[in-house]
């Protein structure tokens, strides 16, 4: 419980502060297009990271739950995966990199997946 917690603040901390950096360190240092990446890099991490702390909450109401403890750690690779590559995709303009994204897709698809599931499974 306290784990995804902890990670999901680590990263709205973490999102927050790079919403600022690409705003204030960014912009008009890399094209219009790449600085609309990042920002979808920023907002769903933003999400994400709420979604982690949901699924912490979750986890103290119902702690023996793998399907919640599945859905955190997919939510966290997510994230990883997801908003990482669009940060590194809009520094650095390398366009293969976008090939990871959905792969980080597919987790937050997966995660609120078995969120569903253990909703539907025990409340």
């Amino acid at each position: 419980m306290k784990t995804f917690i902890i990670i999901g603040a680590i990263n709205a901390l973490l999102s927050v502060g790079l919403g600022a950096f690409g705003a204030h360190g960014l912009e008009g240092k890399i094209p219009d297009k790449y600085l609309e990446t990042w920002k979808t890099g920023v907002t769903y991490q933003m999400f994400h990271s709420t979604g982690l702390i949901l699924i912490g909450l979750l986890l103290g109401k119902f702690p023996a739950s793998s399907l919640l403890n599945w859905a955190g750690w997919l939510m966290f690779i997510g994230i990883i995966l997801f908003a990482g590559s669009l940060y590194i995709l809009a520094v650095t303009q390398i366009k293969v990199l976008g090939a990871i994204t959905p792969i980080g897709g597919v987790a937050f698809l997966t995660s609120w997946l078995l969120v569903i599931i253990a909703a539907w499974k025990w409340m």
